[in-house]
């Protein structure tokens, strides 16, 4: 009972009608008007996993998720299920329903991430073959359709026949009686075909009379000769019903066989289009889904920029006023708040704000406040706000207040005691269960009010304190000084206020934490015109001490109304740093994406400039390779070597030598001028020249126009001579010193062998190896790896062993040096 009267209390009925016009179907709106508050925080995780599901689905679909096609069926099931015929307009609406649920679990089973609404539609099962029976039975307008039964069929064609016959044989009359016709027209009356017949000329036309005009003078006659046909048009028109029926009741014995698969249907169905109004309404209301904490873990109520939603509504929808939200954060030994100020203030709005932000979490709803929003699941929410006098059953507003509460401790009771009963049923210890009494939500607005002060002060101490043990939270708004002092006696109370502005003795439904409110009933009073004489004497009567107490609460609400002041240009100052932040990132991404575009295509011009160099010198080798190279040709390819090092190699782009380097035989070192690397084959002589070779020449160079390959120069002799260049076109073997380079035929792989078939392959390999052999023997269990590199350390030619490069295979490959 109490819980429903803090239902009623919150207007909670009113949320609920709101959240229904977000519903796509009539079943949805229906489910909206009337939710079940969920009894276990499991039942809540549920139903907010599907609104948290159905939001992201709504935001990745374009036009959001469709329920087109399905009805309210629940009426016709239960008449199918009675064994009744159904219409043809009711078996229409089961069709579209099973289509539109079949293109719901379509779009959900399309992602499948959303694993809670796949979940739900798993169970869904839509009976294509109904569907379609229905369909070619009933035509869109409701009617059982020719095609229906081949006798349907053979039927209507009679019918449309015999009223052929009919109307032609009527036709026939009237031409020939038309003098006896009030007009020349065939009408019907009931079932029946009739001609109007003046009543002077009925003689004329025998037959049946089935009516008369108001004024008597027309007389509507089915002529005997067309009396046969009508009687069996009407015969074929039963049998038509007749066969209609039993087309409806074989539709419908269809529908009842699985009656229970479309009762689930209509569930999921409807399951689904509340978490879709949940989603749509959260998105409205620019809500965040919460996260439920744990009270024995000491996490705090954080729930920042909270608003009322009904308040929301009408600040959107009936043009009121702004709403201003409120901060509650609340720390985990907190079981308290009391909450003081002037009237209007807004502390009853707090008190509703704070109930339906914990209801719409229990219902799988977001929550109106800004991100992150943390709240308990609280079992029982309980609320006594409002004045509950009753002159029926005399009761005053304080006695009304005190029924209200009574029945609030003893709803806290009765569910300690049942959940008491629980446990000692699973045979948990009381030291463990020592929470289960604490999991409830009260609010009272104006605690103790409406008797004596003193009285009612001492009453509301004493609640409170009951509350501190026996709730999880409690927030109370009081007009007592008293309680204020609570939070000083017991770390468990808090204080809050809401903030009134005296400049415009209005309040700005500000709420502020720590410091206890002022009634400000002396300050509003003079402002209004109040006598001083007689405000100066209520002061004097309050006496010094109160004003001192009023003097610091004063004092504390100006030095935090200066540290929001702060704070806010702080916060102001904080998104200017982070704005100039981004626009300076952005200037430095864009200057090293410039960077690296100029890089590359620099890079990009080099390399050309290098491929055509080496172009133009293999033309100069081609000419030296034709024929026998006379002293002549060299020294003209020489000339030719020297103008493409001066073509492609400007002085300006040489970076500046670096001097301490002296080339040794076998260093590998650059030809500045020409670009090309090249093996040292001869010592530097006493005119500073040595010989070099890159490929198959070979040639005299300049210690000055050799680098280090690391750039370093070599220092400069002190007798410059000419340079002069022999080039020889010999062809030789290659350098002992080259790159080892892996073919095939240096390369064996023994995976899958045995240790001793691979010591076979392996002393071939090296008997006929006269370089590094690769061995691949993979990674595996190490065995094969373990036995090949034991043969090769006591094999005679293997000089050491390595793992090939990461790029080669790694440590599934070694290296063999014979």
């Amino acid at each position: 009972m109490i819980q429903t009267e803090t239902l009623e209390l919150l207007e909670w009925s009113r949320l609920c009608q709101h959240l229904s016009t977000f519903a796509a179907t009539k079943l949805g709106a229906v489910a909206s008007q009337h939710l079940t508050i969920p009894s276990s925080q499991q039942s809540s995780q549920e139903l907010l996993a599907q609104t948290k599901e159905v939001y992201e689905l709504e935001s990745r679909l374009n036009g959001g998720l469709s329920f087109e096609g399905i009805q309210d069926i629940g009426d016709s099931l239960e008449r199918a299920q009675l064994q009744g015929v159904l219409a043809g307009d009711e078996l229409l609406a089961i069709a579209t329903t099973l289509f539109g649920a079949r293109n719901l679990r379509r779009a959900i089973d399309n992602h499948e991430d959303l694993i809670v609404l796949i979940n739900l539609v798993s169970e869904l099962r839509t009976y294509p073959e109904v569907e379609q029976e229905i369909h070619r039975c009933i035509d869109e307008r409701g009617q059982v359709a020719d095609r229906a039964s081949q006798k349907l069929g053979e039927i209507r064609a009679n019918l449309r026949k015999t009223r052929s016959q009919i109307t032609q044989k009527l036709h026939n009359i009237i031409q020939v009686k038309s003098n006896a016709l009030q007009e020349n027209i065939i009408t019907q009356r009931g079932d029946r075909f009739v001609i109007p017949v003046k009543a002077t000329h009925k003689d004329a036309i025998p037959g049946i009379v089935h009516d008369t005009s108001t004024s008597g003078v027309t007389l509507y006659i089915e002529p005997n000769s067309v009396v046969p046909m009508g009687n069996q048009l009407r015969q074929l028109a039963r049998q038509e019903e007749i066969e209609e029926e039993a087309i409806r009741r074989h539709l419908t014995q269809q529908v009842a066989s699985i009656l229970p698969d479309l009762e689930r249907l209509l569930v999921i169905v409807t399951t689904l289009d509340l978490a879709t109004a949940k989603a749509r309404y959260s998105y409205w209301l620019k809500a965040n889904p919460p996260r439920f904490i744990n009270p024995k873990a000491s996490e705090k109520i954080t729930l920042r920029q909270l608003r009322h939603p009904l308040l929301e509504w009408q600040h959107q929808h009936e043009q009121g006023h702004a709403v201003v939200p409120v901060d509650l954060l609340i720390e985990p030994e907190t079981r308290v708040v009391t909450i003081t100020g002037p009237n209007t203030g807004g502390k009853t709005v707090t008190l509703k704000t704070l109930a339906l932000a914990a209801l719409m979490a229990k219902i799988g709803m977001f929550v109106p406040a800004r991100e992150p929003v943390e709240i308990p699941w609280f079992e029982l929410i309980l609320a006594d706000i409002g004045d509950e006098q009753s002159l029926q059953q005399s009761l005053s507003t304080f006695s009304g207040h005190i029924r209200r509460i009574s029945r609030i401790l003893n709803a806290l009771d009765e569910n300690h005691a049942e959940k008491k009963a629980l446990n000692e049923e699973l045979e948990i210890r009381e030291d463990e269960i020592n929470h289960v009494s604490t999991s409830s939500l009260i609010l009272l607005d104006e605690v103790g009010a409406g008797t004596d002060p003193a009285e009612g002060s001492a009453l509301a101490i004493a609640l409170l304190r009951y509350l501190a043990d026996h709730a999880l939270l409690t927030m109370a708004s009081t007009h007592f000084g008293e309680l204020k002092a609570l939070k000083y006696e017991d770390q468990r109370f808090e204080n809050a206020s809401v903030e009134f502005d005296e400049a415009t003795l209005s309040p700005t439904y500000r709420l502020l934490w720590g410091i206890p409110g002022r009634s400000n009933a002396l300050a509003i009073a003079r402002r209004l015109g109040l006598k001083p004489e007689v405000v100066e004497a209520a002061e004097q009567e309050m006496g010094g001490e109160n004003d001192e107490v009023n003097s610091v609460i004063a004092g504390l609400e100006a030095q935090r109304r200066r540290q929001e002041t702060k704070a806010a240009e702080a916060q102001k100052l904080l998104i200017q740093a982070e704005a100039l932040y981004k626009q300076v990132s952005e200037k430095a991404t864009s200057l090293e994406e410039r960077e690296k575009a100029l890089k590359a295509s620099q890079e990009v011009a080099v390399q050309q400039a290098i491929n055509q160099a080496k172009g133009e010198i293999a033309q100069v080798i081609r000419r030296l390779q034709k024929g026998t190279p006379t002293a002549q040709d060299a020294q003209q390819a020489t000339n030719n070597l020297n103008q493409i090092a001066e073509k492609f190699i400007s002085p300006q782009t040489q970076q500046k030598p670096k001097a301490g380097f002296m080339p040794k035989v076998g260093d590998r070192i650059r030809i500045s001028k020409l670009g090309q690397t090249a093996e040292v084959i001869t010592a530097p002589d006493q005119d500073g020249e040595l010989n070099v070779r890159f490929g198959i020449m070979k040639m005299t160079v300049k210690l000055e126009d050799i680098e280090s390959l690391d750039g370093k120069k070599v220092e400069p002799v002190a007798k410059p001579q000419s340079r002069s260049v022999n080039v020889s076109s010999t062809k030789e073997a290659p350098p002992q010193d080259a790159p080892n380079i892996r073919t095939s035929k240096n390369t064996f792989d023994i995976r899958g062998k045995r240790v001793a078939d691979a010591e076979i392959i392996l002393d071939k390999a090296i008997s006929e190896a006269s370089g590094p052999i690769w061995i691949i023997h993979g990674h595996g269990t190490g065995k094969l790896r373990e036995g090949v590199h034991a043969y090769l350390k006591q094999h005679p030619r293997v000089q050491r062993l390595e793992p090939a490069a990461q790029t080669d295979g790694g440590s599934g490959v070694t290296i063999a040096y014979v």
